[in-house]
């Protein structure tokens, strides 16, 4: 694991509810999807939500899911559901993300990158989707992308945009 940077060191360091709700090897601990979620919020330093939770599913959940709140009946990477707390609850909670352990390994091994790499990837992203993040413009998707690339060099892992 990376040591933190000099903004996680000056805030409340991530926490990551991991639930495993699939059968598979090569799982990211739970520290694991704390250091990648930390590094997504020492980006943005006013944010004061600073708990995830990180849901690693199988397929059917996958499409499920993105069937049911995304009507798109095929399963997928990662799902972002933000939330939203009323003003007057203060609950740390940044959002959940789901993420689909057989998509995010097949597409590791079509993409010729280790999968620790893509996991990074997948939890950097659905983090900055959880806040407010999108990639349906183009300069929406230029902003994120160079964030996700800056994250994810700070990790010592190449740039998933790039073809390699």
């Amino acid at each position: 694991m990376s040591t933190p940077t000099a903004h996680q060191a000056n805030r409340d360091p991530a926490i990551v509810d991991r639930q495993v709700a699939v059968d598979a090897n090569a799982l990211p601990s739970e520290a694991e999807l704390a250091d990648w979620v930390g590094r997504v919020l020492a980006h943005h330093p006013a944010e004061t939500r600073h708990e995830v939770t990180v849901r690693l599913v199988d397929v059917s959940e996958s499409q499920a899911l993105n069937r049911d709140y995304r009507d798109k009946d095929t399963p997928t990477n990662v799902l972002s559901f933000p939330f939203e707390a009323p003003p007057e609850v203060p609950i740390p909670l940044l959002g959940d993300l789901v993420i689909c352990h057989a998509i995010v390994d097949q597409e590791a091994q079509q993409q010729h990158k280790p999968l620790a790499q893509h996991y990074a990837h997948m939890v950097i992203h659905g983090t900055l989707h959880l806040l407010g993040y999108d990639h349906i413009e183009d300069n929406e998707a230029e902003v994120m992308e160079q964030l996700e690339c800056q994250i994810l060099a700070d990790l010592g892992i190449p740039d998933p945009y790039r073809a390699s």
